[in-house]
């Protein structure tokens, strides 16, 4: 760094400051120009330099960009013995700007012929060694910058994630839902279970919550008059860090009034099959060494019906009843968590659905699901699917509880609970109260997803910045 910043100086003296200019006419990502190849061709291209080999009185480089790299060709004769000698002082990590003509190699490969090059920016750190193939795990999640330096694969896998979420909207879109942001800011955190994020907002000199999920707000839309909505967009809980959780998350949710939860199950599949077409035209992937076919109808498992079977439990068995019987099966403590049932239906599903194959579990327990509307034939049981996709839980779905007398007295029975806030949502209560149709809604774990479609074994794979422990602690 020291030899770096000295070059940096020279530099400085000799020529001007490397960081002065304010742009550079950079045509289009490298691969579109090797695509567009024609011989002759007048280009103008910006990147990082990652390889240089010198011939005497010519240059072999390497310039790279987040689409790829491209070989440059550089003589002494055409661009002068000053720009020659000043190139040569030049550091692997450099960012340049290089005006040429494109032409192919005897091997084939398309260069472009330097005609002119610019310094735009002097990379004072050298790049880690052996960065072409950067390994270690931490220091990629850590330097995620460095790590789409060094790994090509990794901006591929986030470009295909963007592709990915604009399919999302583009689905919907075609669908006839209308994408709505809500808050993120909640004065009372509500719609799912987890522990929130709590700051103060000092203007107003209250405390306020990340939210935890956009249900309630989205519903209010609902009463509103909106029929057919989504959000894509965060949600934070203060909760574990592991391969399938972050505490900040990307979530999609959407509501379609005047219809039930298995409107809702036909939708999700859809959806599923149609985003496994954009990464396998066969619809089948792989995932973490087993293939999944998505080209059959999703299957169904009834989780009441599997927990009676199994450990006895009947249909109206409350928490308690339900706690006694699965701890002789599963290690339950007595304050039953969300994830503590997740992971239950996901040792019950294994065995039957080792494959990872789709498969939507309806049939949860009224008390397990404040926010959803009983079944009508059984008011123990709601109307509620999740769907586990190679032994992930993808989706969270239920026909959406609109009576606000009984979601008032669901809301007093968590607190009784003590498994949310200790305050009700009375504007919500409120809005309830002047009607909200019958309607259905969906949550996906967007990262989840996009980790299984892609084959990645953890959510730091397919998130940016994921939150990591800092270095000092």
């Amino acid at each position: 760094m020291q030899e770096r910043l000295e070059k940096l100086e020279k530099i400085r003296r000799e020529k001007g400051s490397p960081y002065s200019l304010h742009s550079f006419p950079k045509q289009a990502p490298i691969i579109k120009i090797k695509e567009d190849f024609s011989e002759g061709r007048e280009v103008s291209v910006g990147g990082r330099l990652l390889s240089r080999r010198e011939h005497g009185k010519s240059i072999f480089f390497d310039l790279g960009d987040f689409s790829g790299k491209i070989q440059c060709y550089l003589r002494k004769d055409l661009i002068g013995e000053d720009n020659f000698s000043f190139f040569k002082n030049l550091d692997i990590g450099d960012v340049l700007g290089v005006k040429g003509s494109l032409f192919k190699t005897k091997t084939a490969e398309v260069t472009v012929l330097v005609s002119e090059f610019k310094l735009l920016s002097k990379s004072l750190r050298p790049l880690p060694e052996k960065w072409h193939g950067l390994k270690d795990t931490e220091l990629r999640f850590r330097k995620r910058y460095l790590d789409l330096i060094a790994n090509p694969q990794v901006s591929s896998l986030f470009i295909k994630r963007s592709k990915l979420i604009g399919k999302i909207r583009e689905f919907l879109d075609n669908q006839g839902f209308v994408e709505v942001e809500t808050p993120f800011l909640h004065l009372i955190p509500g719609g799912a279970s987890g522990k929130p994020f709590k700051t103060h907002h000092n203007a107003l000199d209250i405390d306020i919550y990340l939210r935890i999920a956009p249900e309630l707000y989205l519903k209010r839309l609902l009463v509103g008059g909106f029929d057919k909505i989504y959000e894509l967009g965060r949600s934070f809980r203060n909760e574990g860090i592991s391969l399938k959780h972050n505490p900040e998350f990307t979530m999609l949710e959407v509501y379609c009034a005047y219809q039930d939860y298995t409107f809702m199950m036909e939708l999700t599949e859809k959806l599923i099959r149609a985003l496994v077409k954009e990464v396998s035209p066969t619809g089948i992937i792989n995932y973490q060494g087993f293939s999944i076919n998505f080209n059959q109808k999703f299957k169904k498992i009834s989780l009441a019906s599997k927990l009676k079977e199994d450990l006895g439990i009947e249909f109206d068995a409350g928490p308690f009843e339900f706690i006694e019987k699965a701890r002789q099966h599963f290690d339950i403590k007595d304050n039953l968590s969300r994830s503590q049932i997740i992971k239950l239906i996901e040792d019950l599903i294994e065995e039957k659905y080792f494959g990872g194959e789709p498969v939507f579990v309806t049939d949860f327990y009224t008390w397990m699901s404040p926010l959803a509307k009983t079944k009508k034939d059984n008011p123990n049981l709601v109307e509620r699917f999740e769907l586990f996709i190679g032994g992930i839980e993808l989706a969270n779905a239920y026909s959406e509880l609109n009576d606000p007398i009984e979601q008032r007295e669901r809301f007093l029975k968590q607190i009784d609970s003590e498994e949310i806030s200790s305050k009700i949502d009375e504007d919500f209560i409120e809005s309830l109260e002047y009607g909200m149709p019958p309607a259905t809604g969906l949550g996906i774990g967007v990262d989840r997803l996009v980790m299984l479609l892609l084959n990645q074994p953890s959510l730091k794979e397919v998130i940016f910045f994921p939150l990591l422990k800092p270095q000092d602690k």
